[in-house]
Formats: C-alpha cells, sequence, structure tokens
C-alpha cells in the first residue's frame, strides 16, 4: 500500500470496476472490494496531506473529479455508485446500500464491518456542508457565513468603566469594569464568563462600541486603529433580548434586514439571495414562513428566534460578531448548534466575542479563549483549554469531577465547596484571624476574589500587556479602509421609505384588523344608530339631538386614534435603538414610513362606523354632505394622531404617556364648546388647540347652511380658520415628535 501513487487519476466507479473484475471468480467479492476501498481511502488521504495549503473542509468528491466544473451531491454520486456496483455484481452479492449520512457515505455489504476511521475522515468532507442544498428547488447554495472578509484585531488594555449614582444629596460612584486587558484575533471565538452581575455584557458593549463617556477609560483598538462610525457596517451585534417584530415570519425578517443593511451596489434579488442563503445556512428553512412570535403571538421556538437575530447580523458578513448570551434559556443540544455556528463564522476568519453564561463542558471546550471576571475585575485570560491547568497551578482544582465552567463560576462566586484551598490563601486567613474575637477558619468570599486577581496579577498579567505592545500584523491598507469615512447607507432615502413602509403595514395589520376593534368600532356604531335612529333635523329638539351626535362622533374619534398612536413609539424603542445602532436606516424615512403606514389602516374603520351611523341617524343626505362629513372625521383622525405619537416620543413611557394622554383629551373635549357655553377668558385659549373644537364646527357646517343662535356656536362662517388650524395640528404635532425622537437617548 505504501508504493501506491499519491495522485490518483481513475474515478470511484472506475476502481470499483477494478476491484469487482480481480475478484469475479471468488466468493470473497465484498472482501476485496473493501481491501481496495481502504486503499484508495489512504491514497486520497497521502494525496490531501501533500496539499496542506488547502482548506480542511474542502469536499472529496472535488478532488476526485480534480478540475471539472460539475460538482456532484451526496445523493447523486450514491445513486451512480449503486447502478455501477448493480451492474457489476449480479451473481449473488447482496449490496445493502451507498447512502449519504452525517459523516459521509457508509457502505453497507453482506458480513463487512464499517470502515476503518481515517477512510471515514477522509469521505467525511464530501457533504453539503460547504454547500447547502435548498429541498425546494434542488440546488447548491454556498455558505455565506464563509465568505472573506475584512480581518479585525481587537485590543483592549486596562479598561475601567464606572457609573455615578445620583441621590438626594450626594453622588457616588460605583465601578463595574475594573481594568480589563486582552487580545482576539480573527478566527477566534471569545468567551467572557462570571456570574450575573460580573461585568459581562457592559464589557461586551465597551468593546462593541456601544458605550462612550468619560466615564470610560482605557485603550480600545481595532486593528491597531480607535473606534469610528465606519466600524458599524463591520461590526454584528446581538443583543440579550430578542428584539423582533412578532407578526413578521421568518424569512421577511430577514429579507427587511437585508435589503435595509447590504449596500447599494447589491440588487434587489441579489440582497433577497442573500437573506434566502442565510436562512439554509443557519437551519432555519423549516420554520421559514412561520410568523416569529411573541408574548400573545405564537411562533417559532426560542433556539429558532436566537438563530434568526443572529442572521439578522452575519447578513452583512461581519468582521466582528459581539454576541451577548446567545445560549440563555435554551436546551443543551440547541445551544451546541448555536456556538457550533459560531466556530464556522470564526473559521472564516471572522472575529466573535460572547458572554456565555453556564455553559456545559461540551460547549466549554469549544471557546478559544476565556475571560473570567468576578465583581468587574480580571480573573484569568488565556486559552480556554488551559484555564483549568492555570487554576491548579495557583492551589486551587475541584476535588470531584465537575464541569469546568462550573468550577470557574464558583471561584468567581467565591463559593469554595468542593474545590481545595490554596495554602497562601488559608495562611492569610489564619493569620487575619489571630486578633478577632470571631473565629473563621474558612475564606471569605471577598478573601477569594483578592486572593485570585492578586494571583492572575503577579503570574500572568504582565505577560498578556506584553503581547498587547506586540504590533498587529495588518497593512496599511487595511487600516485605511477602517478609517473615519462619510456614513454609507444600504438603501436610498426613497427606498428606505418604501421597505419601512411595507414592513409596517405587514406588521401592524394584525393589530388593526383584529377581530376585537372590528368589532368594537361596529358595536359603537349600531348603538349609536339606535339611539338616533332617523332623527329629525327639522325641529330645535331633533337638531339638538343630532348636534350631540356630531360632538360625540368628534370626540369618539379624537379620543380613538390618540390611544393608538401612543404605544407607536414606546414599544418599538428598542427595535428603533438597535437599527439605528447599526445605522440601518435615517430617522427621517422611518418617521415618515411609520406616520403614514398606519393612515390607510386608520382609515379603514371610520368609513365602516360612518356608513352605518350617517344613514341609521338620518343626517344630511347626498353624496356631498357625506364625503364632507368623511373628510373632517380624517381630518380629526390624522390631528389626534399626531398628538399621540408626540406624547408617546416625548415620554417614551406607556403609563406617563397614557396618564398624559388621558387628561389632554379630556381638557380638549370639555373645552370643545358643548358642556361649557361660557369659557373664562384665562383658559378659552385652550380650545384653538382643541381638535375637538375644530371638528365640531365642521360637522355643524356641512350638516347645516344656517346655524339656529340656540346650538351657541358663534362666527361659523365658511369654516377656512377651522380647516386651516386642523392642518396646522396635523404637521404641528407630528413635528413635535420628530424633534422628540431626535433628542431621545439610546
Amino acid at each position: 500500500m505504501d508504493s501506491t501513487p499519491p495522485v490518483i487519476a481513475r474515478t470511484m466507479s472506475e476502481q470499483l470496476e477494478t476491484v469487482a473484475g480481480a475478484a469475479a471468480a471468488t466468493t470473497s467479492l465484498s472482501r476485496a472490494a473493501s481491501a481496495d476501498m481502504i486503499t484508495m481511502g489512504e491514497t486520497s488521504s497521502s494525496s490531501s496531506s501533500n496539499r496542506m495549503s488547502l482548506p480542511r473542509k474542502l469536499s472529496f468528491g472535488k478532488k476526485m473529479v480534480g478540475g471539472s466544473s460539475g460538482r456532484h451531491t451526496r445523493k447523486a454520486t450514491s445513486a451512480q455508485l449503486k447502478l455501477e456496483l448493480e451492474d457489476i455484481i449480479s451473481s449473488g452479492a447482496a449490496i445493502s446500500r451507498a447512502s449519504s449520512a452525517s459523516l459521509g457515505f457508509s457502505f453497507s455489504f453482506t458480513g463487512f464491518a464499517a470502515p476503518p476511521e481515517d477512510i471515514i475522515a477522509d469521505i467525511k468532507p464530501f457533504s453539503d456542508d460547504e454547500n447547502a442544498v435548498d429541498p425546494e428547488a434542488g440546488v447548491k447554495r454556498k455558505r455565506m457565513i464563509m465568505e472573506p472578509t475584512l480581518p479585525i484585531y481587537l485590543k483592549f488594555k486596562e479598561v475601567k468603566y464606572k457609573v455615578i449614582l445620583k441621590g438626594v444629596t450626594t453622588s457616588t460612584e460605583k465601578e463595574i469594569i475594573n481594568g480589563i486587558t486582552g487580545l482576539v484575533s480573527p478566527g477566534e471565538v471569545l468567551a467572557l464568563m462570571g456570574p450575573s452581575g460580573s461585568g459581562k455584557t457592559t464589557l461586551l458593549s465597551l468593546l462593541g462600541g456601544r458605550i462612550h463617556g468619560n466615564n470610560v477609560e482605557g485603550l480600545i483598538t481595532y486593528n491597531d486603529e480607535p473606534y469610528n462610525k465606519s466600524l458599524k457596517r463591520r461590526i454584528g451585534f446581538v443583543t440579550q433580548d430578542d428584539v423582533l417584530f412578532a407578526h413578521l415570519t421568518v424569512r421577511e425578517t430577514l429579507t427587511y434586514a437585508a435589503l435595509l443593511r447590504l449596500p447599494q451596489t447589491m440588487t434587489k434579488q441579489q440582497k433577497e439571495e442573500r437573506a434566502t442563503d442565510v436562512v439554509y445556512e443557519l437551519g432555519l428553512e423549516r420554520c421559514q414562513d412561520t410568523m416569529i412570535g411573541g408574548s400573545f403571538v405564537r411562533g417559532v421556538s426560542g433556539g429558532e428566534r436566537k438563530r434568526v437575530c443572529i442572521g439578522n447580523e452575519i447578513i452583512i458578513n461581519p468582521s466582528l460578531l459581539f454576541l451577548d448570551e446567545p445560549t440563555s434559556g435554551l436546551d443543551s443540544t440547541t445551544a451546541l448548534r448555536i456556538v457550533q455556528v459560531l466556530h464556522d463564522i470564526a473559521e472564516a476568519g471572522k472575529t466573535v466575542v460572547t458572554t456565555i453564561h453556564q455553559p456545559s463542558s461540551r460547549l466549554f471546550h469549544k471557546f478559544d479563549k476565556l475571560i473570567l471576571l468576578g465583581r468587574g475585575s480580571l480573573l484569568y485570560f488565556g486559552k480556554a483549554s488551559e484555564a483549568m491547568v492555570y487554576f491548579q497551578s495557583i492551589g486551587c482544582s475541584p476535588q470531584i469531577p465537575m464541569n469546568p465552567a462550573e468550577f470557574l463560576l464558583d471561584l468567581a462566586n467565591g463559593t469554595i465547596k468542593d474545590v481545595s484551598i490554596p495554602s497562601e490563601l488559608d495562611d492569610k486567613v489564619q493569620t487575619k484571624n489571630l486578633g478577632s474575637d470571631t473565629r473563621n477558619d474558612k475564606p471569605t468570599p471577598k478573601d477569594i476574589h483578592e486572593y485570585l486577581v492578586e494571583a492572575y496579577e503577579t503570574r500572568v498579567a504582565d505577560n498578556e500587556r506584553e503581547k498587547l505592545l506586540m504590533p498587529t500584523l495588518v497593512g496599511e491598507d487595511l487600516k485605511t479602509k477602517l478609517s473615519p469615512s462619510m456614513r454609507e447607507w444600504g438603501a436610498s432615502w426613497w427606498e428606505q421609505y418604501y421597505i419601512l413602509i411595507c414592513r409596517g403595514l405587514k406588521e401592524r395589520r394584525h393589530d388593526y384588523l383584529s377581530w376585537m376593534r372590528i368589532t368594537q368600532v361596529i358595536a359603537t356604531a349600531i348603538i349609536l344608530g339606535l339611539l338616533w335612529w332617523q332623527s329629525d333635523g327639522d325641529t330645535p329638539k331633533g337638531l339638538q339631538d343630532q348636534a350631540g351626535l356630531l360632538f360625540f362622533i368628534a370626540v369618539f374619534w379624537g379620543f380613538f386614534p390618540v390611544f393608538t398612536a401612543i404605544f407607536t413609539f414606546p414599544q418599538e424603542r428598542a427595535m428603533l435603538n438597535k437599527e439605528r445602532d447599526v445605522d440601518m436606516y435615517r430617522l427621517s424615512a422611518y418617521f415618515m414610513a411609520k406616520t403614514t403606514s398606519d393612515l390607510p389602516l386608520d382609515l379603514f374603520l371610520p368609513i365602516i362606523f360612518l356608513l352605518i351611523v350617517y344613514f341609521m341617524a338620518g343626517l344630511k343626505q347626498g353624496p356631498a354632505p357625506f364625503f364632507l362629513s368623511m373628510f373632517t372625521v380624517f381630518l380629526s383622525i390624522v390631528a389626534a394622531q399626531g398628538l399621540g405619537l408626540a406624547i408617546g416620543a416625548t415620554l417614551m413611557d406607556i403609563k406617563k404617556a397614557t396618564t398624559l394622554a388621558s387628561v389632554t383629551v379630556m381638557t380638549f373635549m370639555l373645552a370643545g364648546g358643548f358642556f361649557v357655553k361660557r369659557v373664562p377668558v384665562f383658559i378659552s385659549w385652550i380650545h384653538y388647540i382643541s381638535f375637538n373644537y375644530h371638528t365640531y364646527r365642521l360637522l355643524l357646517k356641512v350638516q347645516y347652511d344656517h346655524v339656529p343662535s340656540y346650538i351657541n356656536v358663534i362666527h361659523l362662517d365658511n369654516c377656512i380658520k377651522e380647516v386651516g388650524a386642523m392642518i396646522a395640528m396635523v404637521i404641528g404635532y407630528r413635528l413635535l415628535a420628530y424633534v422628540s425622537l431626535r433628542r431621545m437617548k439610546p
């Protein structure tokens, strides 16, 4: 076997024919075939060993066909082998199958054992990992996360962060992060581990450029360059909370992200194909048409939601990916699958940094580097595989077999149950207790924390700092790509506006067109129609009754839109912050799309309402009065919606906004000119900014050519002032809402 040439020119089927022909006269045909397969596997192994520069994931099929452009999928190859073997071995040799499996090919002959591990290792790369197969289209898809990107070396030295806690009389400073130093290179996965409250998320936000200000100290560089806005399009940041739209499907969510975030040099079709590639990349093809779901809507599972969040970030092929506890709340198998995805991303030359909370032992061994935090201080930084060796070297080792992650978290928490105590720490505790009345032979969590911090500073920290001083092997051309430049958008303003309108309509239609809301409006309209059934406007009493109905319509379609629009921005605050942090769209495009996408849905219910009430109550007949009344109600809805948007955007708190809106709408209603006829001068100015007041006057003018004096509505001429006031409120309230959003702090 050693004399076999290193390069095989024959195809697999030709080798099988040679084996079958040589052993046709014997009864051990299957054994001969298996022996030749072993020879072929070893030869392929030696051939691949001579090409160390090639990636490990080159498929076996590619090596067999040389430079041919045709690539065989596993199913096609196995079917071809089966047909050829059936033609050759027709005398009774039992062939069960040569089928594709998770380890590549699995040949099962009668009386033949499984191939050795070295053959499986060589055949294993012949899988669809490199090219995901779309079962519907039957075509191969290239692995998106394996695309090359700009390598980024992340360095951070003596990073500190503190917050100021303001009290009634004094303010105190609290240190969250205290002198963290580390380095992570392309192709590595760095895990930030520590107990709750140790500062993992804060450190991740600092490294990801999400926290700035005077409270940050230390040095954080990307290819030896400081953070700048041009890095936003090269950084992906997956937050701990799954911030997604509940009523969008998986495919729609990723498609909208691709349309908004990918560069303008790509066509719409290319962006949609990228979204489809991510769906198959993350194994989401089975749930791609399922809604994301939320608290009140059933949707995808927790692991699938997390993969969608990861897909939203890797869709731009980032150079640097940050993830905040991507495995929290997931079972061990799902968590392992997600960590494997992170490894695949890192293998393509990307830098991955993630926080992790109590991983399983399998997950722990998959990380390349580890940072262990305790109370904001650095307890360990280095290779994850060497963490246990380091802590054993300082006298801390588990006394029973346990998960390394559990052992490290116990140390970070100051728990020493089932952990050996270092002699230095024991002597220090005994010395400290000599002069005290209380006898406590065990070290406190504070003692353990101080010992671990001191041990790291004296044994490891200096070496790590020296590594950071070494220059990064990055060319000047790569550094210039990270230099500050103009902000780049994935789509033009009009494209952003159109995409956000489409997304808003798909997301909000479930709320606006819910059966509860439609039932509420129809039931109210029917009750009003029955109460004012065919009212007579020719008599003074009937006219007063109709005036009451018109005022109720003005109040109802002023109250209803306000409390609907209040929830718009507070509910989407997390999504707005998330998407604005990555420059997904301009704020002006978002605001215009949000205010206009709601209009078609807002105007659907008033039409149904007026069609029922207007004719049941016997209001003024004719197309002109009806459509003018409809136009007046539309003006009232748009103005009231603007007030709700302004209140919600200013306060960004649903409880506070609801309270303020209740007081405001009640004041506008009382000053509307129906309940109080003689309003005091010092408060009479309120009716000028009350949409109820102007809507009521316009409805009266539409219904009656001459309003009698007993209605007590004065100065009702051609109503140009009322229309102008309503239009001014439509624009003014929305302008106030936009300014409030612009001043909003993340």
